[in-house]
């Protein structure tokens, strides 16, 4: 999540957060893959978008006026303090009538290490605030608008009217949007204000899931919002050029380049870990994929494609790929102690900061800086 809203991190208690990033942004070799994350660190690899845009984040019209745009540099280090979005996903509220108040507005934030942009987002928060219920709960959602340009939402959890439910409403503005979750799945929520490239590719989205009704219990739980941002000039708005030319600049999970190589998740061994997966775009894949482990559960779409004990006689996957829009959960185990690697498996995009790391139990890093494949 952009950062205006940071939470609580854990304290690395055996290893410093300064060693994992060392150990996973500092100088490895390229066959390195818990140094994938070091791609994020090469100066060569600082920027650009995808389909071989400008590695600067230049102009996506064919000027090369590429200085007016922010910058991210790779290689700046997080302060000591640095705190990621907690990416823990809270159970589902056990009422079941959900009665909710989104805000539209636009407000600065930070996306990576010293890049700030105007955000168009919900409740200031860039992804919007995650939403849970159960099949079946019935949500009376009303959208205020307290920015400066009109605005909307589009819940694609919702069966409804488009022109009555998800119409543009200007500043001072509020229209309710009452919707019953029928379907199951984790769904995208977006602004469908014109244009709507636009409005999602500045950060009006966000995730609701929709547990079904056989969601077994989990010993962690987690969210990654996957999306990627089309840097503007300093503290401006994303570049509308950029998105219509498909060059992003940035791809994050939560809102924010990286973030999870700078504060590691941390889980215990052999512990049943979900994680929910939503690629809200606008225009990138995404191929969910963690070195080092496999999933043994995949849930996509509303559908399971793989689960323990389904006759699948014990098959396992690689990656959770999703198209904009797309989302699931996955689930796994950490058998052996060590750093693994989160990534998009679309390695253009591990550069550009959708790379993050788990912590799974004790152990003492390696001194030369190499976490090995």
């Amino acid at each position: 999540m952009a950062k205006d809203t940071p939470s609580s991190g854990k304290e690395q208690e055996v290893v410093s957060r300064r060693a994992v990033v060392g150990a996973t942004v500092g100088g490895v070799g390229a066959a390195t893959l818990v140094g994938v994350a070091a791609a994020a660190a090469w100066p060569e690899s600082s920027g650009g978008g995808g389909g071989g845009g400008n590695s600067t984040g230049g102009s996506s019209n064919g000027t090369d006026d590429t200085s007016k745009f922010a910058v991210w540099d790779p290689n700046t280090q997080p302060p000591e303090d640095f705190k990621a979005v907690d990416p823990v996903l809270p159970p589902a509220p056990a009422e079941t009538v959900h009665d909710i108040t989104l805000t539209a507005t636009e407000h600065k934030g930070e996306v990576a290490l010293g890049v700030v942009q105007e955000l168009w987002g919900f409740d200031n928060k860039v992804p919007g605030p995650v939403l849970r219920g159960k099949q079946g709960d019935q949500f009376n959602v009303t959208l205020k608008n307290e920015g400066a340009i009109g605005h909307s939402v589009d819940f694609h959890a919702s069966l409804v009217a488009p022109n009555v439910r998800m119409a543009t409403i200007q500043p001072g503005e509020e229209l309710p949007y009452p919707f019953k979750a029928k379907h199951h799945g984790i769904y995208m929520y977006h602004c469908g204000t014109a244009p709507v490239l636009h409005h999602i590719g500045a950060g009006m989205y966000g995730a609701i899931v929709i547990d079904p009704p056989d969601l077994a219990p989990v010993d962690y739980e987690f969210i990654f919002v996957q999306s990627e941002f089309y840097l503007g000039e300093p503290e401006g708005v994303g570049d509308y050029d950029k998105m219509l030319n498909e060059k992003w600049d940035l791809v994050t999970f939560n809102g924010f380049a990286n973030q999870y190589v700078y504060d590691p998740i941390e889980v215990d061994l052999n512990k049943r870990v979900r994680a929910w997966v939503l690629n809200t775009g606008p225009t990138n894949i995404s191929s969910f994929h963690i070195v080092g482990t496999i999933f043994d559960t995949v849930y996509k779409e509303g559908n399971h494609l793989l689960r323990p004990g389904d006759g699948n006689n014990n098959g396992g996957c690689q990656v959770l790929d999703l198209m904009p829009a797309q989302g699931g959960y996955v689930e796994f185990t950490f058998e052996e102690a060590g750093l693994y690697t989160m990534v998009s498996h679309r390695f253009s995009d591990v550069p550009r900061g959708a790379a993050g790391v788990f912590k799974a139990g004790e152990f003492d890093l390696p001194t030369d800086g190499d976490m090995g494949h």
